[in-house]
């Protein structure tokens, strides 16, 4: 619950009161909704298949604040694109915000050991597919969807990719030692939430205990750069673009190639 406090007052700093998103027209994606049962847990969420016969890489994509909304629909259809298998679990249930009050409702209403269950859940149905390889899972996020892949990383030891954008670090050294992932990640430098320091000393952390990491910080991003919905003129695009560069490339690097048959792991 203290990390969930945290990220509301994250958000809070990054987001006049004022701000409103205004509903979209329905997002028609090249992937489709679903709702499976996964170790008797219930899951929901937006499926995106990449072309191709054979196995692909698997990626559990998640949500920002807002939800399972269209952006986070096209960027689960933009990793299909590149080859793998993604899945975006849906941690509302159902409902999207489009508006600060909305999400705030959302985030603090939800239950952080039943959200990891779904995320262990929506990783291990990506696992059971015969079109996954069971060696290439990863898992990507943005802001509250960035907290929690690092939370997913550190609680599975199957994930072998972590990227995650402006995501909450973790403090606890025995969750830090046990990480197994490789990590990106990609922070803003006019950020609060979390602050540069924050994420230095993250990355001090995680080098220390002989993790294998690359953290970028943009000079002048603000929280939420990455999106180009961001309601509050935050949106660089050009740090957007080079941090989705790097993403595909750690993702290409540390996933794809790292997972093909032959290789060990």
């Amino acid at each position: 619950m203290k990390g969930i406090i945290t990220l509301l007052l994250a958000c809070a700093l990054a987001t006049p009161a004022w701000a409103e998103v205004a509903p979209r027209p329905e997002y028609r994606g090249k992937g489709h909704m679903l709702q499976t049962t996964q170790d008797q847990i219930r899951i929901a969420g937006y499926l995106a298949l990449p072309k191709g016969a054979g196995t692909h890489p698997g990626v559990v994509v998640i949500q920002e604040w807002w939800g399972l909304n269209d952006w986070v629909k096209q960027q689960t259809d933009s990793l299909a694109l590149h080859g793998y298998v993604a899945f975006a679990p849906d941690l509302y249930k159902g409902k999207v915000a489009y508006d600060e009050a909305t999400a705030h409702q959302l985030m603090s209403g939800m239950d952080e050991g039943e959200a990891m269950k779904t995320l262990r859940a929506g990783a291990d149905f990506l696992r059971s597919r015969q079109d996954v390889r069971a060696n290439g899972i990863g898992v990507i996020g943005w802001c509250l969807g960035g907290r929690y892949a690092i939370r997913l990383s550190a609680a599975d030891p199957g994930i072998r990719a972590c990227v995650a954008y402006y995501g909450a670090p973790i403090t606890d050294p025995a969750a830090i030692q046990g990480f197994q992932a490789a990590i990106l990640g990609n922070y803003g430098g006019d950020d609060q939430g979390p602050s540069p320091d924050q994420v230095q000393a993250f990355e001090a952390a995680l080098r220390k205990a002989g993790k294998k990491v690359d953290f970028k910080i943009y000079p002048g991003a603000p929280h939420g750069f990455a999106n180009q919905n961001n309601p509050w003129g935050g949106f660089r695009p050009a740090a957007a673009k080079d941090a989705w560069g790097r993403t595909l490339a750690f993702l290409n690097k540390e996933l794809k190639l790292a997972s093909l048959p032959g290789k060990k792991g």
